[in-house]
């Protein structure tokens, strides 16, 4: 009979958990691998915030810091992404406050997110106005709005990240995606642009109902 052989599972086949489990157990440079598989996610969203990509590198830099050392208090509630997107979001947010100090309310701070770049269904003067009603959104409905039209997480996710309940979750980005809708509709220039962007904004609004 042919001996079995059990082969150890490497670091890259590791959960995000196993390798959680194994920095806290000693094994310091385990953590390399957590950064290696979410730095380009971490950086993407934080160029959104920040509109600049040193900005944002060094929010990712402070993240990860940050998730290193507070691993002891990261009870896996949430998966270790969101819990790491949601000290990313914090710090990106933090900065941006006392960046703009002298604003009443962080509301009011604009969220860069390239609609041109990451839709192929909004164009031209469309996805310029998709840009500047989005940078209008409060906070909160912006966050929503990209952590699931630009980020494809799921409502769990983003209710995870944002720290509110599932259904919140879900009432920021209908909000955002009604507000979005109302404001670009309200443009007599745009007459031409219903079947293409109204159809952007019912196919969002349907994946609302819908946990994918």
């Amino acid at each position: 009979m042919a001996e079995i052989v059990v082969t150890p599972k490497g670091l890259n086949e590791m959960s995000d958990l196993e390798v959680v489990n194994l920095v806290r157990g000693g094994d310091r440079k385990a953590f390399s691998i957590l950064v290696k598989r979410h730095q380009k996610g971490l950086l993407r969203l934080s160029v959104r915030f920040m509109k600049d990509v040193d900005a944002a590198e060094d929010i990712v830099q402070e993240a990860f810091i940050k998730a290193y050392e507070r691993l002891a208090s990261f009870e896996a509630r949430a998966s270790f992404k969101s819990w790491l997107y949601q000290i990313a979001i914090n710090t990106a947010k933090n900065k941006l406050r006392d960046r703009f100090e002298n604003m009443a309310d962080i509301d009011n701070v604009h969220l860069a997110v390239p609609a041109r770049a990451e839709t192929d269904l909004l164009h031209g003067a469309i996805a310029t106005l998709l840009q500047q009603h989005i940078d209008q959104l409060p906070f909160r409905q912006r966050t929503a709005l990209v952590l699931r039209v630009y980020e494809d997480l799921s409502f769990k996710e983003i209710a995870e990240i944002m720290e509110c309940p599932y259904d919140t979750a879900k009432a920021n980005y209908r909000h955002a995606l009604m507000r979005l809708r109302e404001e670009l509709q309200s443009h007599q220039d745009l007459k031409q642009w219903t079947e293409e962007v109204g159809g952007f904004f019912m196919e969002m609004q349907k994946t609302a109902e819908v946990d994918a």
